[in-house]
């Protein structure tokens, strides 16, 4: 089997933003580009940093004064689950599919019992790929 390089998995239609750039318009970015990240670039195109959905959870428990919105407003109820006993292949499929990062896992009465997330399937794939020798 041939070697896989980044250059052949990446993504290479980026979004990118300045540091001066208020966090509303590259929330806004982001939901317009359906993205989980803005990558930060100087003048020149340079490297910064990266801005990513995980922390917009630090910005809104950080901000001042609070908002009083409640989780309703916002939450997914569409909700595509899994099951225990669904393959890790299908899963995968479905999610980048849907282009989701999270898989609620569910039993047979509905009930949530987990979640499957591109860094478990990540995790995996790490563990069973034998990377060839150098």
């Amino acid at each position: 089997m041939d070697d896989i390089f980044v250059g052949q998995l990446m993504s290479d239609g980026i979004h990118t933003v300045t540091p001066d750039t208020f966090v509303e318009d590259a929330a806004q970015v982001m939901l317009d580009e359906e993205i989980g990240s803005v990558i930060v670039v100087d003048d020149d195109g340079r490297l910064e940093g990266i801005l990513t959905n995980t922390d917009f959870v630090t910005i809104v428990a950080n901000s001042k004064p609070k908002a009083r919105t409640t989780v309703e407003r916002y939450m997914s109820t569409d909700v595509v689950t899994a099951s225990a006993q669904d393959s890790i292949r299908d899963v995968a499929d479905a999610m980048l599919d849907h282009g989701f990062h999270h898989m609620p896992v569910v039993d047979d009465d509905g009930s949530a019992i987990g979640i499957v997330t591109t860094k478990d399937l990540t995790s995996y794939i790490s563990t069973v790929q034998t990377p060839s020798p150098a």
